[in-house]
């Protein structure tokens, strides 16, 4: 992946939601442009939700999701409501569409239920408004559309690109965390499981943030760490690691010079980070059949050394001296009970958004189930975590 291409996690997720026949994959064909979900009178045509990447004016990247009608009572209806509410945990922008004219029925308000229940802005649509009798009154957070003869297709895009301007977030990556011209050094290790050709997508983000914010990259691996500490004209204002070479570069990095991990910058730029810090430390109760649970957030082919399930159980078991019993989840598939482990270890997340990040770990919590992250619980576990939040401001440990 090139730096100048915009990953799903980055995007705004803008999901169209509604009953069956009202008109919603017609609508998302308007407003993308494209003949993006299968158009039909049959009811139930959409079968899965459908995803599309672009650019989307005045917002700018985004991810459009067509879901199934929320209604279905075909054989398969119930597994498609489930594939909506799954949808739900990462959407940032709800689009329903209603049939103008009509009363909400019982369907729409349980999904506007939904909607605030999740703390989701919510635009409703009201389509096939090519079929009023009389002009459409004006409604908050309302916008009377026609798929067919393409109105209020741009009032539709405004009104989302509104609901982006009020949800934007407050921090960076990295870079409110420095002052231009400050160097950064960005070590990234380089062994087997490394992605070949290519950077891993919290390494590219660090790089575009710093350079966004007027500031210098160096990146360098770890075997070089010292050799570059050297050649430079001045101290680096920080350095980012990664979590696996943690140990290794505390000890090459001077303590005066800050220091933190990729990992522990990606919870916090997803929100998370306070809760990863207090989690972190129900690692010292684990005893002999505690169950962890370790979470992906991507697929991928899996190494010999691979951090999910070897360097990191292999850790857990050295630091807590105990027989413990691991289970893994990837991709969507996080389960949805947790009440099972006394841990949650989920990865920084980088392939998910925020929405569905926090509602992952608000899961974990509403259960009683401690979640943390790959970088806190490897930082806690080497001794070095309190060193490794110092340049992150407003956490407690």
């Amino acid at each position: 992946m090139g730096l100048n291409d915009t990953p799903s996690s980055e995007r705004v997720h803008i999901g169209f939601f509604g009953c069956t026949n009202s008109g919603k994959s017609s609508l998302v064909n308007a407003v993308t442009g494209q003949d993006l979900s299968v158009v039909s009178d049959i009811k139930g045509t959409t079968t899965d939700p459908v995803k599309k990447t672009m650019e989307l004016l005045p917002i700018g990247p985004v991810l459009i999701i067509d879901t199934p009608g929320y209604d279905d009572e075909s054989a398969l209806g119930s597994k498609r409501v489930d594939s909506t509410k799954r949808v739900l945990r990462s959407c940032d922008i709800a689009v329903l569409v209603c049939v103008a004219g009509r009363d909400y029925t019982n369907t729409e308000l349980e999904l506007i239920s939904l909607f605030k229940e999740r703390n989701i802005p919510c635009i409703i649509a009201k389509n096939k408004a090519d079929l009023l009798n009389s002009p459409a009154a004006d409604e908050k957070n309302t916008v009377y559309t026609s798929a067919l003869d393409k109105t209020g297709i741009e009032q539709l895009k405004n009104a989302i690109g509104d609901c982006v301007k009020n949800s934007s977030k407050e921090i960076s990556y990295v870079g409110d965390l420095i002052k231009p011209d400050d160097i950064v050094v960005l070590v990234t290790p380089i062994d087997s499981a490394a992605p070949k050709g290519r950077m891993i997508l919290p390494q590219q983000q660090a790089i575009r943030d710093i350079l966004d914010h007027g500031a210098v990259s160096a990146v360098t691996k770890e075997t070089q760490l010292e050799r570059t500490l050297r050649a430079l004209s001045q101290p680096p204002a920080l350095v980012i690691t990664d979590s696996q070479a943690f140990a290794y570069v505390s000890k090459v990095v001077p303590e005066e010079i800050p220091l933190t991990s990729f990992s522990i910058l990606m919870a916090r730029y997803k929100g998370f980070l306070n809760q990863a810090v207090k989690g972190v430390k129900v690692i010292d109760s684990l005893k002999d059949g505690s169950r962890v649970l370790i979470s992906e957030g991507c697929t991928h082919h899996r190494q010999c050394d691979d951090i999910g399930t070897v360097k990191l159980p292999k850790l857990l078991k050295n630091y807590t001296g105990a027989d413990l019993h691991f289970e893994w989840s990837s991709g969507a598939g996080f389960p949805e009970n947790l009440t099972d482990y006394e841990i949650v270890i989920h990865c920084g997340g980088c392939m998910l958004n925020d929405k569905e990040m926090k509602f992952r770990m608000a899961q974990a919590q509403e259960q009683g189930v401690a979640f943390t992250n790959y970088g806190t619980a490897l930082a806690y576990m080497q001794g070095i975590l309190r060193r490794s939040l110092s340049p992150v401001p407003d956490i407690e440990f």
